[in-house]
């Protein structure tokens, strides 16, 4: 999907269900879709369990929410969070959330968000349930966020497909996503500008990321797709910029 860089959105952290060692990663990928302008994290500061969130906290400017254990075995983090987040949203300083939990106590939350016409942006490992995943208008998988950009994992030699940075058999089946979006934009010629395509896996798809197959960019995955051919049609504005364009080969079978 398409961000919006200028969008305003509240960064809200279930501490129990995240990362702290990911938070730098996380942050810097926010920032793609937008400002950060509230950066809560939510749990039992008193506890040792999120001893390693302390110098997170105050380096990246997170304020902490503090959210006493009232019953032992219960969670009562999930409720303050979710009683923020409907707080921030029904004062409209926000234009979308981002959610950094795995726990799918959140699916409700994200879509009750979606139906009052925000962004959600979901964070959270590869474990993470299915409906909350699905409940996100995009989900990152946090896995990919540990990967540093000095690191020469991206691209894999031509003759062997690239290894994908999410080690789970159910990263979903790229072929027939690849192939359903191009269906959903193509034109009568069959092309189909490359953008809106991975705007409709990301519609079909919350969690789909080319880094999760592990390249970079978008177009560096299709490219290395044999069933796909790819074209570069100038912008037309005197520049060296071009749209590109994915349709499947001729000799192509769809799956």
């Amino acid at each position: 999907m398409a961000a919006n860089t200028n969008q305003k959105l509240a960064v809200l952290i279930d501490a129990d269900n995240a990362q702290a060692s990911v938070i730098q990663e996380l942050l810097a990928e926010v920032s793609r879709y937008g400002t950060a302008t509230i950066k809560r994290a939510y749990g039992d500061w008193t506890t040792q369990n999120l001893r390693s969130w302390k110098d997170v906290l105050h380096t990246m400017a997170i304020q902490p929410v503090q959210q006493f254990s009232y019953t032992s075995g219960k969670n009562a983090t999930d409720s303050a969070l979710i009683i923020d987040a409907m707080d921030v949203l029904h004062t409209g300083s926000v234009d979308g959330f981002c959610l950094v939990s795995s726990d799918s106590d959140f699916t409700r939350l994200a879509t009750r968000i979606r139906e009052a016409g925000l962004v959600v942006y979901g964070f959270g490992e590869r474990k993470t349930p299915d409906p909350f995943v699905a409940a996100c208008d995009k989900f990152i998988y946090t896995e990919i966020l540990r990967i540093k950009p000095d690191e020469p994992k991206l691209e894999a030699p031509a003759e062997t497909p690239a290894k994908p940075i999410v080690e789970v058999a159910q990263l979903p089946a790229l072929r027939p996503m690849i192939l359903t979006a191009i269906d959903a934009v193509a034109r009568d010629d069959g092309w189909a500008p490359l953008g809106p395509v991975g705007g409709q896996m990301n519609k079909n798809n919350p969690s789909f990321d080319p880094r999760n197959y592990g390249f970079p960019q978008l177009s560096k995955l299709m490219r290395k797709q044999d069933y796909l051919e790819l074209k570069e049609v100038p912008m037309g504005d005197g520049s060296t910029n071009v749209h590109l364009f994915v349709r499947y080969r001729a000799a192509g079978a769809k799956v």
